[in-house]
């Protein structure tokens, strides 16, 4: 298969050189994305460069890290290409890496790949408390709104798709920005795309993140909660309509019929200072705990719900699929 690489290239003048000679000789083509970097990225790889695979792209304005990999992964759709891995300029993934990205791919495993520097316990012993507690919670969020349940990191940057999988997406779409990994993964599973985790280790320089905490967390939030009401309603209403739907409706009914209940007969419980009776009591928790059941065996459905069958062998070219 046609291997391509796309690095999205905004200030790393001083690491991007490195980063491209260090790329094995199973990639065709490297599409470094000058992102409207104020360093002129795209101008001093021209000069600079000596690999003749190396295609730079320029965009107009600055779009994020999103907006850079969406043009090389249009260039790479147009150019025929099978795979395009996602490598960043700044020195920070090991391109000597990337054969066990496309390993899977190759193999016709997944659809999708991403490392997962949570895998060993040695590749967390450098990171910072802080950073490993938000990747912890963050990773949660995204299994809840995105249907993976079995990644973990889901903001790791370093991964690989099947453009034949990628020529389904709406990319114009996609978050330009620090979503961008998130809604990626939301997208795929609209198309019930197979993703696996690739264990890495964690590398950290003295660079400062542009991504504040305080300032994100209300957008991420909004972000994650829109992601999962959405693909409740794709995948439980609208595409489907399973034994997952039932449990869902039925516990959510069961949960509120029996909270109003409850709330009532408290209230009017306290309003005549007279206690409600045990039958009363029963009434209003044996719908709230059986709901709650219901829920759970939803989350359980939910869970076990992971697409297990390759999107790309059903969408890729009858030579390229055809393996007898």
């Amino acid at each position: 298969m046609r291997i391509s690489v796309a690095i999205p290239c905004y200030k790393v003048t001083q690491h991007v050189l490195d980063v491209i000679n260090r790329i094995g000789p199973e990639v065709e083509t490297i599409y470094a994305v000058d992102d409207f970097c104020p360093d002129g990225s795209g101008q001093y790889i021209k000069q600079h460069n000596l690999d003749q695979r190396v295609r730079v792209l320029f965009n107009p304005e600055n779009r994020g890290v999103g907006g850079a990999i969406v043009t090389a992964y249009k260039a790479a759709i147009a150019d025929g290409m099978d795979i395009v891995v996602k490598i960043d300029g700044d020195g920070q993934m090991n391109p000597a890496l990337l054969p066990k990205f496309v390993r899977p791919l190759l193999r016709g495993e997944a659809d999708y790949t991403k490392g997962n520097r949570f895998f060993r316990p040695e590749s967390v012993q450098s990171m910072p408390p802080v950073r490993l507690f938000g990747n912890a919670v963050l990773s949660f969020m995204t299994k809840l709104s995105c249907g993976y349940w079995n990644i973990m990191d889901p903001t790791n940057g370093y991964t690989a798709a099947r453009t034949c999988v990628l020529a389904e997406l709406p990319l114009d779409k996609l978050e330009k920005r620090y979503f961008f990994e998130t809604d990626m993964l939301f997208r795929l599973n609209t198309l019930r795309a197979v993703v696996k985790d690739i264990p890495m280790d964690s590398v950290y320089a003295d660079e400062e993140s542009n991504l504040k905490i305080g300032k994100v967390l209300p957008e991420f939030l909004r972000k994650h909660a829109s992601r999962l009401w959405r693909r409740y309603v794709y995948n439980y209403l609208v595409r489907d309509f399973n034994v997952g739907t039932l449990y869902s409706i039925f516990g959510t009914l069961l949960v509120i019929v029996g909270s109003a209940f409850g709330a009532m007969h408290w209230l009017d419980s306290a309003l005549s200072n007279h206690p409600a009776t045990s039958g009363t009591v029963m009434l209003a928790a044996l719908p709230i705990l059986i709901g709650i059941q219901c829920l759970i065996a939803f989350l359980h459905y939910d869970v076990s719900n992971l697409p297990t069958e390759p999107l790309s062998l059903s969408l890729e070219s009858p030579a390229k699929g055809d393996t007898q």
